[in-house]
């Protein structure tokens, strides 16, 4: 579970994106569903296939298991193995190589695009909310890619424990970032049933409503606080397991602090479903799109007559 939660972290923030999408009632609502026909076509789809090919007992598997790094320790790899196909560890690491860049890509835009938001809000220190003439928040994305040095860590001690600790942290405060997620959008479809708000009005409405996000907010809670349930059994509390508690559970209480420390320091308090405020900002977000709608108006009219554009737009556009 805390392998599976980590690798499914980061789908979240296409949330994150609306401030700076062009039309986002067209465009968030499409980005969300392929999202998850991505991850159900490469992961789940894929996992089910490499689950049919490499039987359960195979040699193979298990010095995959041992190796523990690069492309070597992948299932994929022992399944091209096994089908006789031995160029695939190679396609796997430039692979790899290429997701890294992909990721370190968007962690940083989403880190320093979350950071000038806060400071934008009075939140954070003012400075990270300065932009260069291409308004580029340059001081919040240096101080976002001082935390890649951590990867430095790697070479002081066993790269498998330092990655292990990272995935143990990454994943708890991911968790709690799901759950302030889910339990403001609780709130949110308590609000807008008070008010009548109906689904109509709504560019995009969640499948399950309010109940799945029920339902997510108890597997969370459920992962949170049972992910690291190893280091409670045996009477030993050993080196290891210490430092598994500390960085498996560390982010709870940091969450804990943060939340009520900012409630009592700036003295907020909640809203009643009737008196939440649906609609500031709204004037704003329909003059863009209308804009918007405009330009692409003119834009669509030039591609048209481009040869390919409708075979791009059908058939591959989806893919980036």
């Amino acid at each position: 579970m805390i392998n599976a939660t980590f690798a499914y972290l980061g789908t979240e923030l296409v949330g994150v994106t609306v401030a700076e999408a062009q039309n986002p009632r067209k465009a968030i609502p499409r980005a969300i569903k392929l999202t998850f026909y991505r991850i159900f076509f490469f992961y789940c789809i894929s996992v089910l296939l490499v689950g049919m090919i490499v039987p359960y007992n195979s040699e193979k598997l298990a010095f995959a298991v041992k190796e523990k790094t690069s492309a070597s320790a992948s299932p994929f790899v022992v399944a091209a193995e096994l089908a006789g196909i031995r160029v695939i560890p190679h396609i796997i690491n430039a692979s790899i190589l290429v997701f890294v860049f992909s990721a370190s890509n968007s962690d940083l835009y989403i880190a320093s695009r979350t950071l000038y938001g806060l400071a934008s809000d009075g939140q954070a220190p003012a400075i990270f909310k300065r932009t260069d003439k291409r308004g580029v928040p340059v001081y919040a994305l240096a101080f976002s890619a001082i935390f890649c040095f951590l990867a430095f860590m790697n070479v002081a001690d066993d790269s498998t424990k330092v990655f292990g600790y990272f995935v143990n942290l990454t994943t708890i405060f991911g968790l709690v970032s799901w759950i302030s997620i889910l339990v403001t959008h609780i709130f949110w479809c308590r609000a807008r049933k008070a008010q009548g708000l109906a689904d109509e009005a709504l560019p995009y409405v969640a499948p399950f409503g309010i109940w799945g996000s029920y339902a997510a907010l108890f597997m969370c809670v459920l992962v949170a606080l049972t992910k690291n349930y190893d280091v409670f059994v045996g009477a030993n509390f050993t080196k290891e397991k210490y430092k598994s508690f500390i960085t498996g559970y560390l982010g709870i209480p940091i969450y804990l602090i943060l939340i009520f420390g900012h409630k009592l320091v700036n003295r907020t308090k909640g809203h009643k479903s009737h008196e939440v405020d649906f609609y500031t900002g709204k004037d704003f977000i329909d003059r863009a799109e209308q804009e918007f709608l405009a330009r692409q108006a003119v834009a669509t009219e030039a591609r048209s007559r481009q040869p390919g554009s409708w075979f791009y737009r059908t058939f591959v556009s989806w893919l980036f």
